[in-house]
């Protein structure tokens, strides 16, 4: 009787091994993930959207900062970035809000402290 136990066990995992197969291979073809990676284009790189490239001439007030050649919004705020890590103005604690300094305060407007998602919207007000 041993023997017919060890044998009915032997069965039974060779048919779960069999039909967790077919389980699987089922799943990959409903999914088709194969087929979707193979649809992306490979090294493709992106066109940026040409209202960000183009130049645009910053105000006295920002040109402070930023210099006074035309440059794309993209630059402008790396260039304000640049501004804002060399002086240490951005807040220890917060890390979002930025402290004006004198050059600063007049971009946004007389305010001290303003948060960086706000801050875009103070320097679009400075470009032309």
């Amino acid at each position: 009787m041993a023997a017919k136990k060890g044998g009915k066990k032997a069965a039974k995992k060779g048919g779960a091994k069999k039909g967790g197969a077919k389980k699987a291979s089922r799943g990959g073809a409903k999914k088709g993930g194969a087929k979707k990676g193979g649809a992306k284009k490979g090294g493709a790189k992106r066109t940026p959207n040409a209202a960000f490239m183009a130049p645009k001439q910053p105000d006295a007030a920002l040109s402070a900062v930023v210099g006074t050649n035309p440059i794309p919004r993209t630059e402008i705020t790396k260039k304000l970035w640049g501004y804002i890590k060399r002086n240490g103005l951005q807040d220890a604690k917060e890390r979002r809000m930025i402290n004006a300094d004198d050059k600063l305060k007049v971009v946004f407007g007389g305010k001290t402290k303003v948060s960086m998602f706000e801050m875009t919207k103070l320097v679009n007000k400075h470009i032309k």
